[in-house]
Order: structure tokens, then sequence, then C-alpha cells
């Protein structure tokens, strides 16, 4: 197997230049260049397999591309754009010399992105950045660095400190309404279609409980909850140890067991929203599906594979394999994580050993069993690119949203198009990105829901930073899979 992809002289065959594509590409919505848009990136990849060097312009027209894949569910011809821009984003890594300040800024994200346990290390000094107001300083100094901080999500509480976070720079989460006891209205100032063919998930009722084979303990996957939370009234408050809280290796099933799990953590989910893997792990399991967390898992791989940084992304998803070889069946609570977990076939020249699904997808399709307590919400549900694009669901998420009692559903004006996350894409290309996002957060705003809903930590905090420049009252965020803790715990 070649160690770098290249693009397919057939896959640009397919293109027949129809202009389909245009309105849906989002750089192409921006600036109306051709060369912006995949029509236009397809025939300046077709001119390199032709024999045309890999030069500063094609680098600079590749690298405009968000890799939101709008443009495959638009194609009347089917092409796959996901594999020509994937294979010629490789192809320059390999061949082209990028100018030494961004040889250096992606050198830094991706010797911290695709580690959790130095994302870790990180949540200490974004407390005290944040708590010293050094952003107006790092703007002027470093203003890609000071992008990179802003775009972290508050730490809730420092790792192992008991330190609880008490500002409230961002829109509140959903896990910031779990502090406060409710979740009413909020009035503070293609690629891998959905595999719903795919055989029925098996039980694995004679499955050995003891977990301990799977991998060595660690302490990645925690729970942060300030303990001086308010206490809701005619309730007594249960002893929590201050700091985060592991999820357990194994988490039988609430009743009969319809499925047997493991869990992808994720890097930013992981260190950043540790809630949103805790709310999965208690919704599976009272929708009886027992839940494997193996210890020892790191980074999918998606950041690098979606980069074109083929190497790497392979080492990572050999990693993944190795972790998960004791389950038949991976879910995945992060859009972008689910869909490189998808491509593994591709970047492992062989299928893995297990089933890949999203959390959203595997509940659909088992159909609920738990009850759902009513929500009095207004919610806005925003596409992730890589749920609806990617892996082409986009009515499971809906779906789930719609069985809980009191819970209004506002679809998003233009949904098809980015917020401008994109994985790292905001940090590499943050003028474009910051464009998106503010359309999306004035789309959003324009529903009046109280809550926005989506499926990838990368939304979440790309859309808080456009209503922190928008000012006025933002909605509250959310995972959808913490919009269901929340129905089913009551």
């Amino acid at each position: 197997m070649s160690e770098t992809r290249r693009p397919d002289p057939k896959v640009v065959g397919d293109c027949v230049h129809c202009g389909f594509c245009l309105p849906a590409c989002p750089t192409y919505s921006l600036w109306g260049e051709e060369m912006d848009s995949p029509r236009g990136r397809i025939h300046l990849i077709d001119q390199v397999i032709n024999g045309a060097p890999v030069d500063d312009v094609l680098t600079g027209h590749l690298d405009a591309c968000l890799g939101c894949l709008a443009c495959v569910p638009a194609c009347p011809s089917g092409v796959r754009y996901d594999l020509l821009i994937g294979a010629a984003r490789a192809q320059v890594e390999e061949e082209h010399r990028r100018p030494l300040r961004e040889r250096l800024l992606r050198s830094l994200i991706f010797a911290i992105f695709p580690h959790p346990a130095r994302l870790r290390l990180m949540r200490g000094p974004l407390y005290l950045y944040r708590r010293l107001a050094l952003d107006r300083l790092m703007r002027r100094i470093a203003p890609r660095l000071a992008l990179l901080a802003r775009l972290a999500p508050e730490p809730r509480s420092l790792p192992d400190s008991g330190i609880p976070s008490r500002g409230n720079a961002q829109p509140e989460s959903l896990g910031t309404a779990r502090q406060a006891g409710s979740l009413g209205p909020h009035h503070d100032a293609g690629p891998r279609r959905a595999q719903h063919d795919a055989p029925h998930i098996p039980a694995h009722d004679d499955a050995p409980h003891d977990s301990a084979h799977v991998s060595a303990q660690h302490d990645t996957d925690r729970v942060s909850e300030p303990a001086d939370a308010p206490q809701r009234p005619g309730t007594a408050r249960p002893h929590r140890p201050r700091g985060r809280t592991a999820i357990p290796e194994r988490t039988p099933a609430t009743g009969t067991t319809r499925a047997r799990v493991g869990m992808l953590t994720g890097c930013v989910q992981r260190e950043f929203f540790p809630e949103v893997n805790a709310a999965t792990v208690r919704v599976l399991a009272a929708e009886g599906v027992e839940v494997i967390v193996p210890k020892r898992q790191g980074c999918c791989g998606a950041l690098s594979w979606h980069s074109g940084r083929d190497r790497e992304a392979r080492g990572f998803a050999q990693d993944v394999v190795t972790a998960f070889r004791d389950v038949d069946v991976v879910v995945a609570n992060a859009a972008g994580c689910g869909s490189a977990l998808k491509e593994y076939a591709e970047i492992l020249g062989e299928a893995p050993p297990f089933r890949v699904v999203d959390v959203a997808e595997l509940l659909h399709e088992l159909g609920p069993v738990a009850e759902r307590h009513p929500l009095p919400l207004s919610v806005a549900y925003h596409d992730a690119c890589h749920l609806a694009n990617a892996q082409g669901i986009r009515t499971a998420p809906r779906a789930l949203l719609r069985q809980i009692p009191g819970l209004t559903l506002h679809e998003i004006p233009d949904a098809g198009m980015c917020c401008g996350s994109a994985g790292v894409y905001n940090v590499l290309n943050p003028a474009p990105a910051a464009d998106l996002g503010d359309r999306k957060a004035d789309a959003i705003a324009a529903t009046g829901a109280d809550l926005l809903v989506t499926a990838n930590p990368g939304c979440l905090l790309q859309i808080a930073d456009a209503f922190r420049r928008r000012g006025g009252t933002p909605p509250r965020l959310a995972h959808t899979i913490e919009v269901l803790d929340r129905a089913i715990s009551g």
C-alpha cells in the first residue's frame, strides 16, 4: 500500500462541471471564486495529475476548502469529492513546503489536539488566561494562539483541583444548565452513508463482565460538577468528591441487554466536554446497551487524516483498532471522529474488525425503551457536516429529539451551510471561519430557540465563539445526547 494517497483520475473524470455544487459550497458562497468551489478545485487537482506543480496557488485554494462535503450530496453525478480533497491534501503535505510560520502553527496544532493528555495539561493555563483577561494582549502578540485559546471552552473545573469555574464567558452549555437544575427557557444576558441496512447489533449476554483485559488503568475520562451547584428543592445532595469522576470501564445495561458496544471517548470531547461522554454512557445503559470504555484508547486520527497527514493517521487508527479488539461495535458521539472511524478501511487498507455507528444512529436503530420525561424546550438542531454529509445521518438525531414530550424542534435557515469549524480550519483560516460562524449564529438566532443542539464538539466551540462576537442573549448549547439524558433522567 502506498504511504501517501494520490487523487484518482477516474474520480476526477466523474465531474461533468454542471455547477450544482456551487451554491452548497461555503467558500464559493463567501467569495464567488470558481477556484474556491468544488468544481474549480477538481480542475486544479486534474492539472496536478497531468503534471502541474503543487505550488502556493494550488495549495492556497485547497487549504481554503473546509472539507465540509456539502458538495457530495448536492452532486447529481455522485462525484466522491471527499476522496479527491483528502488525497490532494496528502500530496500537498508530501510535496509542498509551507512558509515557516504556517509550519510552526500546524506543528503546534498536531502536537496538542490529537493527544488527550496534552489537552488536559492546557486546562489550567486556559483557566488562568481567562481569569487574567489576557486575550487583548495575546491578540497583539500572537493572534492565532489567542484564537486557539478563545475557541477552547471555559473549564468547568480544573483537573483534580476542586476549583469550580465561575465565569460565563461563553454561551451556556447544557452542562452549565445542569448545574442550575433547569432546562427551561434561558433568560440570562457519501461518502459513508448511515448503516441502517447493516446486520442487527448482537447482544452479548454471555460476554465476560470483567473488562480488565481490555487495557491498563488510566484516568482520562472524567466528569466535573461543581460542589457548590444549587440543590433542587425537596432533594438531598449526594456526596460527590471535588474534581472529576471517572467513567467506568464497563457499564452494564439497565434491564435486558439489547447490545454491547465500545465507546470512543475522543480527544477534545474527552478533555473539554467530559459531560457528553458521561451522558452517552448513561443514555446507552438506560436503553439496554452494555458500554465498554477501553482505558488505553487515544485519538482516532480524524484531524490527521482529514488534513492529509496519512502516516500519522494510520498510526492512530491502528492503536484504536487494538484498543477495541474485544468489541464488535464501536459507538462515536463526535461527528468528525465517527466519520474517520468509518473510513478505517481506506486509512488502514482493510476493514476494521468492528462496526462503527454514531450514537444517534444506534439509538434510532434500536428504538426507545426508557421513558422520556417532558422537557418544555424550544430547540434548534444544527447538522454537523461530518454527521450529515460524511455519514448521511440527518433523520436520526431529529427523531430522537422529537421523542421528548414538550420539546419543540426548529429547523435552522440554510441548515446545510457549514458553521466554519471544520476540524482545525477555524484556527488555520480564522477570517472565513469567522464569517461563516457569524452567518450561522444569525441563522440560529432567527429561530428564537432557547437551546442549540448539535453532535460535534468543534461546532459547539465555533458557534459559541460566534455568539460571543455577536453579543446579545445567546441560546444555551448542548450535545444531542445531553438532552436525551435529561429527558430520561427526569
